[in-house]
C-alpha cells in the first residue's frame, strides 16, 4: 500500500502508526510538497501540482469545504482548488468524505463536478431531499450509521 497525500494530519498519522506498529512490507507514504499551507494543513501549489501530473491514484479521498450541485466541489483557497483538480483527475475512482454541513455550501472556486465523484460518505444529518437529489449525480451514496443507499 502506498499513500500519497498533499495532507500534514494523514502524513503525521501514518508516520505514527508506523512508529508503533512498525514498518510494513511494501507500505509506503509519500507526501507531496508545494510550499503553500493551507488553514486545512493541505501542501499545495506548482510543485504540488507538477508531481500529481506524472502520478496515477487507484482511490482519491478527499475532504472538501462544499458540495452543491450546481458547482460541485468546492473551496476558498484557489490554490487548493488546482491541486484537488489534478488530484481528482490523476484518480481511478473519487471518495468524497463530508458531512452535512458540507452540502450547500459554495467556495470560491469549484474544482470538479459531482459528476466526477464515485462515492460521497456523509453522516445521517443529511436531509432526504438532499440525498436524492445528490443520488441523481453520484454512482453512490454512503450514509455512515444507516444501511447503504
Amino acid at each position: 500500500l502506498t499513500v500519497v497525500t498533499n495532507s500534514v494530519r494523514v502524513a503525521d498519522v501514518f508516520h505514527a502508526a508506523q512508529r508503533t506498529s512498525g514498518p510494513r512490507q511494501g507500505a509506503a507514504t509519500v507526501v507531496l510538497t508545494g510550499g503553500v499551507r493551507t488553514p486545512s494543513d493541505s501542501l499545495v501549489g506548482p510543485v504540488a501540482d507538477q508531481a500529481i501530473a506524472a502520478l496515477h491514484f487507484d482511490v482519491l479521498f478527499l475532504g472538501v469545504h462544499g458540495i452543491s450541485v450546481e458547482a460541485g466541489l468546492s473551496t476558498p483557497n484557489l490554490a487548493e482548488a488546482e491541486t484537488n483538480r489534478r488530484l481528482v483527475q490523476s484518480a481511478r475512482r473519487v471518495v468524497v468524505v463530508a458531512d452535512h454541513t458540507k452540502w450547500g455550501v459554495v467556495g470560491l472556486s469549484s474544482f470538479a463536478a459531482l459528476e466526477q465523484v464515485d462515492t460521497l460518505v456523509t453522516d445521517a444529518g443529511l436531509a432526504g431531499d438532499a440525498r436524492e437529489e445528490i443520488s441523481e449525480h453520484l454512482r453512490r451514496l454512503v450514509v455512515v450509521g444507516e444501511s447503504e443507499s
